[in-house]
This record gives structure tokens, C-alpha cells and sequence, in this order.
């Protein structure tokens, strides 16, 4: 880790371990995520459920988590983050182990529900411990490095799924079980490394926990009055909202795009989604120098565009199978240099001691989108087929970039020259 950190120019032990201890559960909190995605055909055969319900299942994982975010990230903010890293670790291992034994639909959907809770603490505790570890200077490369670690997480199920249930007598519920018991072992150890070996300077949480006779309900309300007083949060959120739905879609159904439209195998179709989540992780080292270059609102909007017109030209099928397997590369690094670039804006955006209820309130835009994504375009596969879902995708695409235009004027600029005037 400290190699790694020296090449990025975190020169500091502790930060170094604390961004490759929390880059790690990144990883193993998207390897959560992404479960179901390589394996709804199968998984539609083994339950016998339609596309659009497993889509549904997919939306009621995000649902919850989108709800957990601000109990978090007020349990970070206020109270202990070494803790809220443990439950969402322990709570996400058990979620991936009850879905790895689900003899029906409704025990798979209890699993993720289950798995949705625990993976809601990551944000609200990971983007604080990294704030506070990390110097303003490189705190986009370090933040480039967590998404890589994350972009990987996301490209593991697809091949590692594809990988177990080719060896004869194991099954996709083999390879679930194997994910969800290293992911867990792996969340009980970081927690115990950040709570034993990081300094408390960055453990504490941003403000003092209120030690007052004020009522819990009354200080969550002044919390929730703060932030609608912070625009430019609620407009990242806005953004995240539409720029996670046309990313979820893409990631929920490339595997189906992919067998249905152009006839390909699924362990194809499972590579070329791996390939497309490893070209993003490195995509995202690229962004996060370029955000530290040129800040993160030209590099939103430059992806955003991309994303858009690669997603549009997908869903023609004017391409051959080769070509599309291409495009789909292509598109996993023009959509993953987004990601420092909007974790740079939410932390210089965010109003002090609300790093992460600020964090948590931009993921709730991200899980409403992860949300609405898997059942609407699931829908509109069952009902007007696979091309026209991608059309839609390309459309939200489109939606995010309108918005991007507006944060980035209303909002970046005017905090960024602000910033440079007070210096």
C-alpha cells in the first residue's frame, strides 16, 4: 500500500493505509452490488421468475439502501465511524450469504434486502475517513483510487461467477457463497485495523456528538434543515440521480443486451461486462489526475457527453459483434472518469462538519437511480424489447449531462473561484 500510495503521491503511512484499507471494502461492497446482474438468466430458469421481478429485486436492494444513507451518515458524522464501517460490513457479508441460499424469490429478495442495508454504511463512513486522511492536494487521486478499487469489485462477480459454475457440481450459488464469505471476513478485518492502527484525529467523527437534552428527532430535523440549505449538494444529488439511473441500466442488462441481441454466449457476455468494469478502474486513475488537473466539472460533462452518444450507438446494432464488444470497453472507462470528478465536487461542496451526511445525501441521488434503474428498464425489456431500453438508457444519459451543465454553472465554478479569492 505504501508503494502505491508513493506513485500517487500519498506520502504519508497512515494515509496510504487508510486509502487502500477503505479502497478495499469499496470493492467488496460493489462486489455486493452486482451479484444478480451475471446471473438473471439463470437465476430466472433456477426461480422461475420473469426478467422485470428479479429487476424488482434488484430495485428493493437499492430502495433500502437509499433509505439507510442518512441514518448512517448521521451515525458517522455524530457519533463513531469505525462503527458504522463494522455493521454495514457485517450486515452486507450476511445479505450475500442468505441470497447465495435462497430456495425462492421472496427469500432472495429478504437477502437483499438484507445485503442493501449493510452496504448503505459504506459511503457515509468511507468518504470522512479519507477526507480527513487525505491532504487537499491529492485528495482527488486518492479518491480515484477508492473508485478504481470499487470499478474492480464491480468486474469481479461477472468473471468469478462465470469461472465457478463452469467447474462441474458447483453453482452460481457456490460462487455467491464464496463471495459473500470473503467479503465478510474481509469487512471484520479492515474495521478492526482502522479502529486499532488510525489515529483518532481521523476516526472521530466531524462534530461533537450532542450531549444535550435536545430530542433525537429535533436534531435530525436541524440536520435535514442544514443541508436543504446547501443547494449545490441537493443539486449533485439531482445529478446523481440521473447519471446512476443510465449507469445501473447499463450494468443490470449489458449481459442481456448482449445474449439477446446479439446471440452471444453468456460467458461472453459476462467477460465483456468484466472487461468493460476493468477498463473503468483504470479510466478512474486517469480522472482522478485529470480532476486534480482541470477540476471536476469539465471532466463530468466530457463523460456524461461520451456516455450518451457510446449508449445511443449501442442500441442501433449497426455494429458487429466484435465492434459492440469494442464500444462496450470504450464505454467503461468514458463513464468511470466521472466518478473522482463528482467526489470532488460533493467534499468542496459540502458546508463544515457535514462531510458525510453530505456524502450520504448525494448517495440517496445514486440509490434512488440504482433504484428506479433495474425494474423500469427491466419493464421495457419485457415489454418493447432490449433495443429499446438502450435507447432509453442513451435518453437518461442525456438528462444527466443537462444537469451536469447546470451544476457545474450555478454551483463548481462560482465555489471554485470563490475558493481561489479567499486564498
Amino acid at each position: 500500500m505504501s508503494r502505491v500510495g508513493e506513485l500517487v503521491g500519498l506520502r504519508s503511512r497512515e494515509t496510504a493505509v487508510v486509502v487502500g484499507l477503505i479502497s478495499g471494502s469499496q470493492f467488496v461492497n460493489h462486489v455486493f452490488l452486482v451479484l444478480l446482474p451475471p446471473i438473471l438468466p439463470l437465476l430466472s430458469r433456477d426461480l422461475d421468475v420473469s426478467i422485470a421481478l428479479l429487476g424488482l429485486a434488484l430495485g428493493v436492494q437499492a430502495l433500502v439502501n437509499t433509505v439507510f444513507q442518512l441514518p448512517f451518515g448521521y451515525l458517522a458524522d455524530h457519533y463513531d465511524r469505525t462503527i458504522t464501517l463494522g455493521i454495514s460490513s457485517v450486515l452486507g457479508g450476511v445479505g450475500a450469504l442468505v441470497t447465495a441460499v435462497a430456495p425462492e424469490f421472496t427469500v432472495l429478495v429478504l437477502g437483499q434486502v438484507l445485503l442493501g442495508i449493510g452496504v448503505a454504511g459504506h459511503h457515509p463512513s468511507h468518504y470522512p475517513l479519507l477526507s480527513d486522511a487525505t491532504p487537499d492536494a491529492v485528495r482527488g487521486r486518492a479518491f480515484a483510487i477508492y473508485n478504481f478499487g470499487g470499478s474492480l469489485g464491480f468486474a469481479t462477480p461477472p468473471a468469478v461467477i462465470t469461472a465457478i459454475v463452469a467447474i462441474d457440481g458447483l453453482t452460481w450459488r457456490h460462487a455467491i457463497g464464496i463471495l459473500g464469505v470473503v467479503g465478510l471476513v474481509y469487512g471484520l478485518l479492515v474495521t478492526a485495523l482502522i479502529a486499532w492502527r488510525v489515529d483518532d484525529e481521523v476516526t472521530a467523527p466531524n462534530v461533537e456528538a450532542v450531549t444535550t437534552g435536545e430530542p433525537l428527532a429535533e436534531r435530525v430535523r436541524s440536520e435535514l434543515r442544514a443541508l436543504v440549505a446547501e443547494p449545490g449538494i441537493l443539486a449533485l444529488a439531482v445529478l446523481a440521480l440521473f447519471a446512476t439511473t443510465a449507469n445501473w441500466g447499463l450494468t443490470s442488462y449489458a449481459v442481456v443486451f448482449l445474449t439477446d441481441a446479439y446471440a452471444l454466449s453468456l460467458g461472453t457476455a459476462n467477460l465483456t461486462l468484466t472487461g468493460l468494469f476493468v477498463v473503468g478502474a483504470g479510466a478512474i486513475l486517469v480522472g482522478g489526475y485529470l480532476t486534480d488537473r482541470f477540476g471536476g466539472g469539465r471532466i463530468l460533462i466530457f463523460s456524461f457527453v461520451g456516455f450518451t452518444a457510446l449508449v445511443g450507438l449501442i442500441a442501433t446494432q449497426l455494429a458487429p459483434a466484435t465492434a459492440v464488444v469494442g464500444l462496450f470497453l470504450l464505454l467503461g472507462g468514458v463513464r468511470s472518469v466521472a466518478s473522482p470528478a463528482r467526489d470532488e465536487l460533493t467534499e468542496r461542496l459540502s458546508a463544515r462538519g457535514t462531510v458525510a451526511t453530505s456524502f450520504a445525501v448525494v448517495t440517496v441521488g445514486i440509490m434512488l437511480g440504482s433504484t428506479i434503474a433495474p425494474p423500469v428498464f427491466g419493464y421495457l425489456i419485457e415489454w418493447a424489447g432490449v433495443q429499446t431500453a438502450f435507447y432509453a438508457i442513451a435518453g437518461v444519459g442525456a438528462l444527466a449531462t443537462a444537469v451536469t451543465a447546470v451544476v457545474v454553472g450555478r454551483f463548481a465554478d462560482r465555489e471554485r473561484h470563490a475558493s481561489a479569492t479567499s486564498d
